[in-house]
């Protein structure tokens, strides 16, 4: 078939296979690691075959059109399956409820201990469903067409660690939250652990602990601040009206007032100095940041953040740690970045350098992978030792800070 001097079907044929290139190229970027390389191959097939009829059908001024309409296509195909993937909403079934209304339980408390989540191997998906939450309170963040290499990176930074240990970690201490409340276990409290990011999700396990009795529970969320974690996972338990079933529901604070949390960063510091002079030693407290938006919405996060990382400072400096030598920075969204403060120790001598993510409460991409990084990238010289000193973790004083607070609600 022929039109005004040219034939149409390879205009079509490199017109289909550009879109499919353009989809090929979203999947690859964004697919799991085990499915990477079939985008790859079908990229490559494609986009070889794209080059062949080309070669062979397009002659002088063709040339040149054909590879503006390669390019258009591709980026056509490209951007619809980018939108299509972005659009995805997570989709899941919570548990029954097979206790009746009229049951109002054993008597027995429930403690609904929830924290973040991470998938210990990656998944887009917990990322995309903060990318509808930041797109409905209208935060500005990435824009959309250039998400899939956000999540690219995401992925290299699974690779690069082989999977998450968050959730294990939480797994630890829970049981230890479990041992170190004995009178608690002895009159009949279990422990459930939640996570917003991954299964099982708070409202299904306050579905768990009402078909199991509990007459009362107390949700513990492990965050450091009152933010849009902890507002998701208190609107989760909230939507089951457990109060209809005779349920005492206590909502347990955060860990950004307590002083057993604050203490471990002075104990854990002692413990590294290694030899080291206490005013030869930077120490950086890094928190995670939220969009300066949702300052608006949530404001306590980066309130308590700041207040929380002060005392933390203050306590560092009572011990004998030097005023300069101890810098506050932010993961994300905010400034000082961490890059400017690592700067900032050197050039005030630091001779060692503990790097604290302050924020995160168990091993995580950010506290393994990111924040380490960005501190490596400050130019530090081989003769400045960066030791990153971890997320909480399962630490006696972390354990006894969780503890506190679920005592609080629960005597």
């Amino acid at each position: 078939m022929r039109l005004k001097g040219f034939t149409i079907i390879p205009w079509i044929v490199i017109s289909i296979f550009s879109l499919i290139i353009g989809a090929s190229t979203l999947h690859y970027l964004v697919a799991p690691p085990l499915e990477m390389s079939i985008f790859l191959t079908l990229t490559i097939i494609l986009s070889s075959l794209v080059v062949y009829i080309s070669a062979r059908s397009f002659k002088r001024w063709n040339i040149l059109l054909g590879i503006f309409a390669i390019t258009a296509f591709i980026l056509v195909g490209f951007l619809a399956s980018n939108s299509v993937y972005l659009s995805q909403k997570e989709h899941r079934e919570l548990p029954a409820i097979t206790r009746s209304l009229s049951d109002k339980g054993d008597g027995h408390t429930a403690v609904i201990y929830f924290t973040h989540g991470e998938p210990p191997a990656y998944s887009a998906m917990p990322w995309i469903e903060t990318f509808h939450e930041l797109d409905a309170d209208g935060v500005s963040f990435i824009p959309a067409p250039f998400r899939a290499f956000f999540l690219n990176n995401l992925r290299s930074e699974y690779l690069m660690i082989g999977g998450s240990y968050h959730n294990k970690e939480h797994q630890q201490m829970i049981k230890s939250l479990e041992d170190s409340m004995p009178e608690q276990k002895a009159k009949g409290t279990r422990f459930y652990l939640a996570f917003l990011d991954s299964d099982p999700r708070p409202d299904a396990m306050a579905i768990q602990a009402l078909n199991e009795g509990a007459s009362k529970m107390v949700i513990a969320p492990v965050f450091l601040t009152i933010s849009s974690h902890t507002k998701a996972g208190q609107e989760m338990i909230e939507a089951l009206d457990l109060e209809r079933y005779g349920v005492d529901v206590r909502m347990a604070e955060p860990l950004w007032n307590s002083p057993s949390l604050k203490q471990m960063f002075v104990i854990r510091s002692n413990l590294h100095l290694g030899g080291t002079d206490k005013t030869k030693v930077g120490i950086l407290l890094v928190g995670h940041g939220q969009p300066e938006d949702w300052d608006k919405i949530y404001a306590s996060q980066t309130e308590q953040e700041n207040l929380f990382r002060e005392d933390v400072r203050q306590l560092l400096i009572q011990d004998g740690y030097k005023p300069e030598m101890i810098k506050l920075a932010w993961m994300e969204f905010k400034e000082p970045k961490i890059g400017g403060a690592v700067k900032e120790l050197l050039s005030n001598g630091a001779s060692k350098i503990f790097v604290f993510p302050a924020s995160i409460s168990a091993s995580s991409i950010h506290s393994d992978i990111q924040i380490p990084l960005e501190a490596q990238k400050a130019g530090v010289p081989k003769s400045v030792e960066v030791i990153n000193m971890g997320a909480w973790g399962n630490d006696p004083l972390v354990i006894q800070a969780i503890r506190e607070k679920i005592l609080t609600r629960n005597p």
